[in-house]
């Protein structure tokens, strides 16, 4: 495993060491399926999700003979997909492998997702038989045409790059090239790969891959001082600045800089909600998530009441501007995207990297924390949930209150698009506990997969889960999965009888949906292989009970929790959410 985890960024230590760089020509070892799984190796996946299909069958056999590599079949496309999602947030770069077409196809929606949220995600798939190519051929798993390239066209918009591998001459070069892209650009890559090439020796692949050397990007040093220069005097003559992290810092690579500005400026210090995580909630000037009128309380009112915000690396969306609702002017922000800084309604620098300028300005920065005396001065401690009566009906903050005492540097949260969101963005994160959830995409039953490979990657943590009833039933087939690789996730079934922030958003007789029996169903799927514990909570007094079973005597188990609450108990934030958001949806049509 490498030791970091830093999306797109190659191992500090090679993850692999070369022994034998010389393989003899004509071995079994001399041959494209074993060079793939040796690259994969190095840049850190040990781990590659997937289902088998006759197109990618061989290419399984030779990915699971390399010692370094563990095949993870998952019970359908689109969850490896999620999985290697979910694993590429924990380690830095994730893997599935399926099959043409049909197994392409099923995956899509997951490496769109993975594209929108910039993570290094590589895209095997088992392609026809290179004899097919430029033939009049009807081949299956297609869709009747003599045509090769549907799955290839559908591909090009969710991926940075496209490999198709047809032949052994030029191999070599499209695997290396789509693998070290996809770490460049933090983005998903595909490579296709026929059926019939993965056990054939070649010279090209004669030696042992050379760990890639990924070239640095670089900041323009005169754009970098004139923008620092600009900034400065900018934040320098503002009388109460803020600074907010957003989610494109992690493919920025510059979390730790914005800590260290931080650090040094005093401002007060707040995130988007998609960037929950990137920065430490225990930094002494952390003042919570901005979120416009769904902030974390009093952030808002000292973020669109400064004279001067800085942001690093923000997306703002419809979801993330609750309905395009914030209270922001342009002519007060500095907006830092990953090679970018504008500052105020003009000028903008390019070729500079985030890093590099946040790194750069907190050393021309006048120490300031007047905005952090603000906030302290009007800031009032949280209240408590009212106290359950005995046996009263569970509630979502009474279930979030004993979440809180849960967590720690041990553990990592999934939060599942829903009122999960909005739920879990209250909660203190301590030191080092992980955080992640899919707001730009926002796939409902992305959590189930991600959850799968996120453990997968990060054995050292105890993921907890918190998945809505109508997330669950998209996705739920790989618990299955969890089992089978021994995971001991905790996962949070909230059962409210619909999908309550679609509620919120434009009710309908659609958003009620069929209850199962969830701890039946993971008892089904459980079938006494592997360690498996369920539990329904319908009040407080069980809540403690299971919350106590699942970290204590079970703590070695996977542990599935069904909470069951009131359809319309959700978070005050997803209702003003909800309403802004439904809001922006129904706006008219301009005049023509």
């Amino acid at each position: 495993k490498p030791p970091h985890t830093d999306v797109g960024c190659l191992p500090t230590v090679n993850a692999v060491t070369i022994h034998n760089p010389a393989v003899p020509f004509n071995s079994p070892e001399s041959t494209l399926g074993r060079h793939l799984a040796r690259r994969l190796v190095q840049v850190g996946v040990t781990d590659v999700f997937g289902v088998p299909g006759d197109f990618n069958l061989t290419l399984l056999d030779h990915l699971i003979d390399e010692p370094g590599l563990n095949f993870v079949g998952c019970c359908n496309e689109l969850n490896a997909g999620y999985a290697a999602d979910g694993y590429a947030r924990a380690r830095g770069v994730g893997a599935c492998v399926v099959t043409f077409t049909v197994g392409g196809l099923s995956v899509l929606n997951a490496i769109a997702g993975a594209y929108s949220e910039n993570l290094p995600l590589i895209c095997i798939v088992g392609g026809p038989n290179s004899n097919d190519y430029g033939t009049n051929r009807i081949l299956h798993h297609t869709i009747g045409l003599p045509d090769f390239t549907q799955e290839l066209r559908c591909f090009q918009t969710v991926t940075c790059y496209q490999a198709v591998v047809n032949n052994l001459e030029d191999a070599h070069e499209l695997i290396d090239t789509a693998i070290s892209t996809s770490l460049k650009e933090s983005k998903p890559v595909y490579i296709s790969i026929s059926c019939n090439l993965p056990g054939i020796p070649h010279p090209t692949f004669s030696r042992e891959p050379v760990p890639f050397f990924i070239s640095p990007r670089l900041s323009n040093k005169m754009g970098l001082e004139a923008a620092v220069e600009a900034a400065a005097e900018f934040l320098n003559k503002a009388v109460k600045p803020v600074i907010v992290g957003g989610p494109k810092m992690r493919v920025a690579k510059a979390c730790d800089a914005f800590v260290e500005l931080a650090d040094a400026s005093g401002y007060a210090v707040a995130v988007m909600p998609s960037a929950k995580g990137m920065v430490p909630e225990h930094h002494p000037h952390f003042i919570g998530t901005y979120w416009g009128a769904v902030s974390t309380a009093f952030c808002a009112e000292i973020v669109e009441s400064a004279d001067a915000y800085l942001f690093a690396g923000p997306i703002f969306n419809d979801y993330s501007s609750v309905g395009y609702s914030l209270l922001l002017k342009r002519e007060k922000a500095i907006i830092i995207q990953p090679d970018r800084v504008t500052v105020g309604n003009g000028p903008t620098f390019g070729c500079i990297l985030m890093k590099d300028f946040l790194a750069a300005l907190g050393k021309r920065l006048k120490h300031n924390p007047t905005a952090y005396e603000n906030y302290r001065r009007i800031y009032v401690p949280e209240g408590h949930p009212l106290k359950c009566e005995p046996k009263e009906s569970l509630r979502v903050n009474v279930l979030f209150e004993h979440i809180q005492r849960m967590l720690s540097g041990d553990t990592a949260v999934i939060a599942e698009t829903g009122d999960s969101w909005f739920n879990c963005q209250k909660l203190k994160l301590p030191k080092d506990c992980g955080y992640e959830f899919q707001m730009q995409y926002g796939s409902i039953g992305w959590s189930v997969g991600a959850t799968l490979g996120y453990a997968q990657a990060a054995k050292e943590k105890r993921v907890i889960a918190f998945i809505g009833d109508g997330s669950f039933q998209v996705t739920a087939q790989d618990i299955s999965t969890m089992l089978q690789c021994g995971q001991r996730t905790i996962i949070f079934l909230i059962n409210n009888g619909g999908y309550t922030i679609e509620v919120e958003i434009h009710d309908g007789p659609y958003n009620v949906i069929k209850n199962w029996n969830y701890t039946g169903l993971v008892d089904a799927i459980h079938n006494g292989q592997g360690k498996c514990w369920t539990t329904k909570v319908r009040c407080e007094e069980e809540l403690v009970e299971a919350i106590e079973t699942a970290t204590e005597t079970k703590k070695d188990s996977l542990c599935f929790i069904e909470v069951i609450v009131h359809k319309d108990d959700t978070s005050k934030e997803l209702l003003e959410w909800g309403s802004r958001v439904s809001a922006a949806n129904s706006r008219p049509p301009n005049p023509q």
